[in-house]
């Protein structure tokens, strides 16, 4: 009897741990990392079958870009648009925060970058000029071509204190994306 309750309570912690966090366990682990280390936050939404989500994370853990976006930005994952069979990747409360960002209009990856305590500075839409943050514009995903690279380069000097050689880094890195496309 003893056994066959050990075996089921340590089934059921495995069970336990295998699940996605929430959605807003990882903002909230976020939020405080970024207060206590004095950035800001990238939000990735992605899935395991989107090329262009895995396309976007090898740039952001390129060696050359990784010194840049770990001094400046904390970033976290939630997983969403998962098929029937890897629904259970997704993390719970993912999709209302996306379209919260107004990410139901976009394709994957899509992101959005927040402030330490939660508020939009910026999303992966090109918008038009003068066109509001509250509507949608096209999706950058992962920036490969020129028009979409430099409008994330802009969004980076909005978000944190990049230089020149940083910003050289980044253009360079995300361009070889659209060569690999």
């Amino acid at each position: 009897m003893k056994l066959s309750f050990f075996i089921v309570a340590i089934l059921f912690s495995v069970a336990l741990v295998a699940q996605p966090k929430s959605a807003d366990e990882v903002l909230n682990k976020a939020y405080a990392q970024a207060k206590k280390e004095n950035k800001n936050v990238i939000l990735i939404f992605h899935a395991s079958w989107c090329g262009w989500c895995k396309k976007m994370d090898a740039s952001l853990q390129d060696e050359k870009c990784k010194p840049f976006f770990d001094k400046n930005y904390v970033i976290v994952h939630l997983t969403v648009e998962e098929s029937k069979e890897n629904k259970k990747l997704e993390n719970p409360g993912a999709d209302a925060v996306k379209i919260k960002y107004h990410g139901d209009k976009a394709g994957l990856p899509f992101w959005v970058i927040l402030d330490k305590d939660g508020k939009l500075l910026g999303d992966s839409f090109m918008r038009k000029e003068g066109v509001s943050m509250d509507e949608a514009g096209d999706n950058i995903g992962c920036p490969a071509s020129d028009d979409e690279v430099s409008a994330f380069v802009v969004l980076l000097k909005r978000t944190s204190p990049i230089n020149a050689e940083e910003t050289n880094i980044i253009i360079k890195r995300f361009k070889e994306n659209k060569a690999k496309s």
